[in-house]
């Protein structure tokens, strides 16, 4: 498979140029979009921008366009329709099918029949019916019973996490430790290049102390997240009730039309929906599932360096995310917006 990189054009003002945002909609749509290895920008102005020497190298004037490469050499392509033609193959030309509308809502209404049962068996159900299809989403406590879970069916699944960058040592750590016990690769998914460097010039390291994590958390987190979940029909959190105010309704299968998947919609599991933070524990300790070493100091939530800190006693588990921002505003954006299951 060739490595394809997409050149886009940023205006000086920070705009995509229109038809760079249409193409890359048509690759989402077509369930494409995966096969994109690399974002380049040419930026209005600069010369010296990566999508603009691209322009130079192969004498290219307008954007989007697209360079293939691999063994046979590079081929270019100004037209996006040209590039699913020859590079995906008639096969994959027309729009792989999205599952009907109804077949998904179905899926999503059977959370009434599951809230009874284990989170294992509901591991189970979204492996069966997806498979390696299904990635599971990895940073903490809750997500590592999951891939405990997942690694006991002995069917085909995939792990991915969020590198903001910011991660504790201890963390990567952990990272490495479920890697070795499992034998699963984790895929390691890091933001935007040129965003992140836009903001850290302009802002600085710490701007969310001074003006909220929302901008950060959305080049670090929701970004990635979206451009790896294009990839796939279904995902797997460790979201639980109990965990903070924003998630008292949280089902254990959802439709999450904020992010789209490789054929449409994708489903949303989250097997430990109505778990507590007990139970989570008491499975962790039962079946000696590797932790983060930072548990062992007072933290419970987990997230980036800059914007986690321990709790003290008494304090819910997300009180130690932003602490300085109102209790009702402390989620990164990877889950705010997800429909609820019909109920």
């Amino acid at each position: 498979m060739a490595h394809l990189t997409m050149v886009k054009k940023r205006f000086a003002d920070g705009h995509t140029c229109q038809k760079c945002a249409q193409a890359e909609a048509l690759l989402k749509q077509r369930g494409h979009w995966g096969r994109v290895d690399q974002v380049v920008w040419a930026d209005e102005g600069d010369a010296a921008s990566p999508g603009n020497q691209l322009a130079r190298e192969h004498g290219v004037e307008l954007a989007p366009f697209f360079v293939a490469r691999d063994a046979r050499g590079e081929r270019v392509y100004t037209s996006v329709l040209a590039l699913i033609k020859k590079e995906f193959g008639p096969a994959e030309e027309a729009a792989p099918p999205a599952p009907a509308e109804a077949a998904v809502m179905e899926l999503v209404a059977s959370a009434r029949s599951l809230a009874g049962k284990t989170p294992a068996e509901i591991v189970r159900l979204a492996l069966e019916r997806f498979g390696s299809d299904c990635a599971i989403a990895f940073s903490g406590a809750e997500d590592v019973v999951l891939i405990h879970l997942a690694a006991q069916t002995g069917k085909s699944f995939r792990v991915f996490s969020l590198d903001t960058g910011r991660l504790h040592p201890e963390t990567y750590r952990f990272i490495e430790r479920v890697r070795e016990r499992y034998g699963v690769p984790v895929e390691l998914v890091s933001p935007d290049r040129v965003a992140l460097e836009d903001l850290v010039r302009d802002k600085g390291l710490f701007s969310f102390y001074a003006d909220g994590h929302e901008e950060c958390c959305s080049i670090r987190k929701v970004e990635p997240l979206r451009r790896r979940l294009s990839r796939s029909r279904a995902w797997m959190t460790g979201q639980r009730r109990d965990q903070s105010p924003t998630r008292t309704e949280v089902d254990v299968i959802e439709i999450d039309r904020i992010n789209v998947g490789a054929s449409g919609p994708l489903v949303k599991f989250n097997p430990l929906a109505h778990q507590s933070l007990g139970d989570v524990w008491s499975y962790i300790r039962e079946h000696d599932i590797p932790t983060n070493e930072l548990h062992e100091r007072g933290f419970v939530s987990i997230g980036c360096e800059p914007c986690t800190r321990a709790i003290r006693p008494g304090e819910h588990e997300r009180a130690g995310r932003w602490w300085w921002e109102d209790a009702t505003k402390r989620e990164c954006g990877l889950h705010v917006g997800n429909l609820r299951a019909v109920k």
